[in-house]
């Protein structure tokens, strides 16, 4: 067997180990925004280190990112909650992208032959930074994929970590002000952050209409 496609056997078999684990031992109960918080705020001065870790490692195992992601409005508030959300889905999303990169992007060099696929797959080297841009904008892509995906492409790594920081910013702007009303909402309270964070979470949703409407009018 040729050692890029044990790589990428060895690759696959990781994540499916991953799951595995993390289903059977229930760690995803940790990534519900109620009790990530309660784990998070027992660390006191360390909790932000901690959220952001445990974002990374969620994005690793390919957990739901959105409850982590409300999680940190809650229990950081719309300023510092974008911070950290944004830290820890962008580390995350380098992690995944770097193990996918170095034990499986080998053997997928190796399938591919001279035509449109090769040609498609070395363009991505020149305009990756594009293909991330646009993936990361339109929320229909699921992010835990993609940070896997991408590092079996021949986008440069710094490339991919400039524009998935820059382009996953307005989704998390977006759900990190909406979720930090929640509870004042519970409370029966309407606070301003409700309102902004509503508006930003249509906005982000409307940007696949926007960009198949200019795509279209090319």
């Amino acid at each position: 067997m040729r050692r890029g496609a044990l790589k990428f056997i060895i690759l696959v078999a990781f994540i499916a180990a991953a799951f595995v684990a993390a289903r059977e031992l229930d760690l995803g109960r940790y990534m519900r925004p109620g009790e990530l918080s309660a784990v998070v705020d027992s660390f006191g001065a360390w909790a932000p280190a901690i959220y952001i870790l445990l974002y990374a490692l969620s994005a690793c195992l390919m957990f739901p990112g959105l409850p982590v992601t409300f999680a940190g409005g809650i229990i950081f508030g719309p300023l510092w909650g974008v911070v950290y959300v944004a830290i820890g889905a962008t580390l995350g999303a380098s992690l995944a992208f770097l193990i996918a990169r170095y034990m499986g992007r080998d053997w997928v060099e190796s399938m591919l032959h001279r035509g449109r696929l090769k040609e498609l797959y070395d363009r991505t080297e020149a305009e990756g930074w594009k293909i991330v841009a646009v993936a990361r904008l339109i929320p229909i892509f699921p992010y835990n994929f993609l940070n896997y995906a991408f590092g079996l492409t021949r986008i440069r790594f710094s490339h991919y970590a400039a524009a998935s920081f820059i382009f996953m910013l307005p989704g998390i702007v977006a759900y990190v002000v909406f979720s930090s009303s929640i509870l004042d909402l519970l409370e029966g309270r309407f606070s301003a952050a409700f309102f902004i964070g509503l508006a930003l979470i249509v906005i982000v949703s409307l940007i696949p209409f926007v960009f198949r409407w200019l795509k279209r009018g090319v």
